[in-house]
């Protein structure tokens, strides 16, 4: 796929784009962050929206089709929820039915924010169909996942697909299972599949790289602690993060524990805007600030001693000093081994005109 524009370069969620010359698309991540109940799904909006994020996305699936009875918690679940129930069991607690996201999706319309879910299974994808999503957000799992892909991708809408785990290979053949039904809005968003992760296994080059590899837009999916990586990965190109919301990090349930609360995600969007001006364009041209300055900051050639009308100058006759509205110190060469003509003074800036062989 390298070198070849497969993928689009610019698409729209909602009334918002995504491409290289539009803002970076803030996903606030409440997963199940609602522990199964919608007035605090949506509080999770509310503080989303407050923050200035431009998504809210929840999580769309039932337990009995996510996970077997025999199915036991990841380690870092483990940690967080008792260890002694199944998977199964804590996510049945975690499920939210299709009224409820009806509801989610109006209120989100209501806040104008976003709505957006991660399907698991084909009836999930249904369900969100008829609750009207703009697009799907797929996680790391279901990169590995061809036939999936193919089943969400033949939809129509855009995809934003996480990375975790998954090699170039597997990337490279999901995206083909993508392409093979038309979709082209695709973004790929690196992570790292741990909760939380380390700073170090951020890996935010890999991010360039699927960007180069598929010439396709590329994003980062955020599970570290604070928002350095996060900002680094805007730096480098991405044009969506996504990172974890909650209410409060002490609340019961699997990933309270390492999502940024309230402040914090609202300080992380700030910074991420911030990063965004900061960038400007790529071209190397003076800001109207830096053109206002240069006088003051730049120098001129200016005479050291006085010299008579005559005098041929030399190197050892001439300084630089600001400001720099005299004759440029990049002009040194023409001005040497010129002859006054008329005499100067310690300190005077010089100008063509005292020159006998002026321009």
């Amino acid at each position: 796929m390298t070198g070849v524009q497969r993928f689009a370069t610019e698409f729209g969620i909602g009334n918002r784009h995504i491409a290289l010359n539009h803002p970076v698309y803030v996903m606030a991540e409440a997963g199940v962050n609602h522990n199964g109940d919608l007035v605090l799904a949506k509080r999770l909006v509310d503080v989303a929206v407050e923050a200035g994020a431009d998504c809210v996305k929840f999580q769309t699936f039932k337990a009995d089709r996510v996970a077997t009875a025999s199915a036991s918690k990841a380690e870092y679940q483990k940690r967080v929820t008792d260890a002694t129930e199944s998977q199964r069991e804590m996510l049945r607690k975690l499920e939210l039915g299709f009224d409820q996201h009806v509801e989610l999706r109006r209120y989100c319309d209501s806040r104008n924010i976003d709505f957006l879910s991660t399907p698991y299974n084909a009836e999930d994808v249904a369900l969100l169909e008829r609750v009207g999503v703009h697009a799907f957000k797929l996680a790391s799992l279901h990169m590995a996942e061809p036939p999936f892909l193919r089943q969400v991708a033949a939809v129509g809408k855009p995809m934003i697909i996480s990375t975790g785990m998954a090699t170039l290979e597997e990337i490279r053949a999901g995206l083909e299972a993508v392409l093979m039904v038309g979709n082209h809005n695709v973004v790929l968003l690196q992570c790292t599949t741990n909760y939380p992760s380390r700073i170090e296994d951020a890996n935010l080059l890999a991010m360039v790289e699927m960007a180069r590899e598929f010439n396709v837009l590329v994003g980062y999916s955020d599970h570290t602690e604070g928002d350095t990586a996060c900002l680094a990965a805007v730096a480098l190109g991405a044009r969506v993060i996504e990172k974890h919301i909650t209410l409060n990090k002490a609340m019961d349930g699997p990933d309270h524990s390492t999502s940024a609360d309230p402040d914090e995600f609202a300080a992380l969007v700030k910074r991420v805007r911030e990063v965004e001006r900061s960038l400007g364009s790529p071209f190397k041209t003076p800001s109207e600030a830096e053109l206002e300055n240069t006088p003051g900051m730049r120098r001129s050639i200016v005479m050291v001693g006085d010299l008579k009308a005559g005098t041929v100058i030399g190197d050892a006759d001439l300084a630089f000093k600001r400001p720099g509205t005299g004759i440029p110190v990049a002009q040194l060469d023409a001005v040497v081994g010129q002859r006054l003509s008329r005499d100067v003074f310690h300190d005077e800036m010089l100008s063509w005109s005292d020159l006998d062989g002026a321009r």
